[in-house]
């Protein structure tokens, strides 16, 4: 299984939020490519960022910082937030995005998701955000009635690299991943699931390596704050 630090960016800043509130930021730092050569140097295989601006906006908020830590690191990188047109896909592509995560879209115009991992094998992944079981959009702001599993069900054939679920209401709250809805949703598709939200500790990493299906993990504030060594993570996975 595959960990993923999360360097998430607002304002040019890397933060973590409380549940997916803007007004629940605690600044980590305010040099995002110090910290991804950081990560890069502890030995990490990937490094997830988020736009967290650009998620609210619908575009693009913080692209320096972002292309800052593209410059810094050699580690591919995965960016979720605010990508929602081909052009914004292939901006990112072309700037050295290993792969794009899209969220919204991928529920307000699955075509262009379609369209996209057909033109980008490989390179596109889909962000599947949940609160209690229902996805939630546009930052996390707008809640649908549509179900992760049903959701997930209508890409199977889309040909996606793979699909980040996150349960927003243990994201950043350091309570634990929701490791039975996340191998659920494994279950449900061959699609390779990452897991996000909730990773406070190694256990809770071990415990998502050993539930059937589950790719990889994405953890932020634990590996700020401490509470998960990444050398040690990296070890045990």
């Amino acid at each position: 299984m595959i960990l993923y630090p999360a360097i998430d960016l607002k304002d040019g800043n890397c933060v973590r939020l409380l549940k997916g509130d803007m007004d629940k930021a605690t600044v980590f730092g305010s040099d995002p490519a110090a910290q991804a050569r950081q990560f890069e140097e502890a030995g990490c295989e990937w490094l997830h960022l988020v736009d967290l601006n650009g998620a609210f906006a619908g575009e693009p908020v913080n692209a320096a910082a972002v292309e800052a830590i593209l410059a810094a690191v050699s580690v591919p990188v995965q960016l979720g937030g605010g990508i929602r047109t081909l052009e914004t896909i292939e901006m990112w592509l072309n700037k050295g995005v290993s792969r794009v995560i899209l969220g919204t879209v991928a529920v307000e115009n699955p075509e262009l998701v379609r369209e996209a991992a057909q033109l980008f094998p490989g390179r596109v992944a889909v962000g599947l955000d949940a609160r209690n079981g229902k996805v939630a959009t546009r930052g996390w702001a707008e809640e649908t009635d549509m179900t992760v599993t049903d959701l997930a069900g209508r890409l199977e054939d889309a040909g996606i690299a793979a699909i980040i679920y996150t349960d927003i209401d243990r994201d950043g709250a350091m309570q634990g991943p929701n490791v039975e809805a996340t191998a659920a949703l494994a279950r449900a598709t061959t699609i390779p699931v990452i897991a996000s939200g909730g990773v406070s500790s190694l256990a809770d990493l071990i415990a998502l390596r050993d539930a059937v299906g589950i790719s990889g993990a994405i953890s932020g504030r634990a590996l700020y704050d401490g509470a998960i060594d990444l050398r040690e993570a990296l070890s045990a996975l």
